[in-house]
């Protein structure tokens, strides 16, 4: 995730994600969530893809209901969705593809987002929708280079799975922690919670529309 950590170098945006997601592991969640929530609303539905996706995949992880912190990680997902989407219909002149940096650096968050949605599946008993996100975190974690990044998603995916796989032996769902770092302020972190782990292409569902 070098790309990342450029581009959060000059980027007001991903620094004030990065403060918001530095006071979430300090302990101050509604205050993450606020600030999160807030530039959500300044950057708006036309915002950059990379950081619509990076910010609902972070407001995921404040939220204190199960239930709307997987309507954020499908959010996050089907902007990264769109965002494939409108790349490819501007090149055949349909209309206005995203910024040629931004949909790599989206496609780069794919396994992350999965593996968050697989994470969510499992916290809230539906093993058989984690184990799928599983599969699509390792599908999309495969071109990862082996750098810090690539080998932090790929380790989490694994612990997941363990996790899952023992849930299933045991007959219990329980809560899986294996929640997927995309990059702001530290960019491109992927150990710790939303720190272990994480990303895309297929599976995930709508979304909610904050």
């Amino acid at each position: 995730m070098d790309d990342q950590r450029a581009r959060a170098g000059g980027d007001v945006v991903l620094t004030r994600i990065g403060q918001a997601v530095m006071l979430h592991r300090g302990g101050d969640r509604e205050e993450a969530r606020n600030r999160l929530a807030r530039l959500w609303a300044e950057i708006g539905p036309d915002g950059d893809p990379f950081h619509r996706c990076t910010l609902a995949h972070y407001l995921a992880d404040t939220q204190d209901d199960p239930a709307d912190e997987l309507d954020w990680d499908l959010t996050a997902l089907e902007t990264a969705r769109q965002a494939k989407a409108a790349r490819a219909a501007g090149r055949d002149g349909e209309r206005q593809a995203p910024s040629g940096r931004s949909v790599p650096a989206v496609a780069a968050l794919l396994p992350s987002l999965h593996l968050s949605l697989a994470a969510d599946y499992a916290a809230m008993d539906r093993p058989g929708e984690a184990r799928a996100e599983l599969d699509r975190a390792r599908r999309t974690a495969a071109p990862l280079a082996d750098d810090e990044y690539g080998r932090g998603v790929r380790q989490a995916i694994e612990r997941l799975g363990a996790r899952i796989a023992g849930s299933g032996e045991d007959g219990g769902g329980g809560e899986a922690d294996g929640r997927g770092g995309a990059g702001a302020g530290d960019t491109g972190d992927t150990g710790g919670p939303r720190g272990a782990g994480g990303t895309d292409d297929a599976g995930g569902g709508g979304g909610q529309s904050p």
